[in-house]
């Protein structure tokens, strides 16, 4: 882990909601109105992107370039750009497009800063709710219509009383998704569709487990941060490292994470 004084600590923090608060006045300018449009960034399959997507990582990369120049940025929408300073800040502008598109508070803005080792610190915000979530520097907190109020996970409890998160039923691969279902056979709930705000949920101590595959960097990084503050575990189906995305196993507390990885490798 980078060795970072508490000034560069609060200067960071500082920036990551700065950003923030550019991308959630982008975001709204477009969300719920008439005539909004998407181009798919694929062919096979309906990827989303929309002019909010660009314009608000355009309006993020544009407060990095004056307050961070010497920081690399990873972002969904324009990709990565080196630095020198051996911090990168990663960035998902609008993650959930198609929540986004359908009218759905479940989308958010996703900003973490990272060295080597992975994510440092992490933002999960919800720019309509107006709730935002924050870990790592000591940090664990969220603030949102409600006020502002600590974040913590779930303690342990059994696997069939616990609620798990997805966002697509399908769960990547045919193995990976029978893999899925050997946990969510055997949990109490499974919601589905909540995108990054169901990290949210399971940092603010309100399910037990959000379950993923197929995912990318920038949809993963800021997650990892705000959970481990929380308390949390996040690792892939491995057991190992998973901020360069993939396959995704997010636990409230290291008991249950331990039985989902089981059933995962069963």
């Amino acid at each position: 882990m980078a060795d970072l004084t508490s000034d560069i600590r609060a200067e960071l923090i500082a920036t990551a909601h700065a950003l923030a608060d550019a991308a959630r006045e982008a975001t709204l300018l477009h969300f719920r109105k008439p005539g909004l449009l998407a181009d798919s960034k694929e062919t096979a399959r309906f990827d989303p992107v929309t002019v909010a997507d660009r314009l608000a990582e355009q309006r993020m990369r544009a407060i990095l370039a004056q307050r961070r120049p010497d920081d690399a940025v990873l972002g969904e929408e324009y990709g990565a750009a080196a630095g020198t300073s051996g911090l990168t800040w990663v960035l998902d502008p609008i993650d959930g497009t198609r929540g986004y598109l359908s009218g759905t508070p479940t989308w958010g803005v996703l900003i973490s800063v990272a060295d080597a080792s992975g994510p440092l610190y992490g933002l999960i915000d919800q720019p309509f709710i107006r709730e935002r979530f924050e870990g790592g520097f000591g940090l664990a907190r969220t603030v949102g219509p409600s006020g502002a109020s600590a974040l913590e996970c779930r303690a342990a409890r059994p696997l069939d009383q616990a609620i798990m998160l997805s966002t697509f039923p399908e769960v990547g691969t045919a193995a990976e998704h029978l893999a899925f279902r050997r946990v969510a056979d055997r949990v109490r709930l499974v919601r589905y569709g909540m995108d990054c705000y169901g990290y949210a949920l399971l940092a603010a101590g309100q399910v037990d487990l959000v379950i993923e595959a197929g995912l990318q960097a920038y949809d993963v990084q800021a997650p990892i941060a705000v959970i481990e503050a929380a308390g949390g575990v996040v690792t892939d189906w491995q057991g190992g490292a998973c901020h360069d995305g993939g396959q995704v196993l997010a636990a409230a507390n290291a008991a249950i994470h331990a039985e989902a990885l089981a059933l995962l490798n069963g």
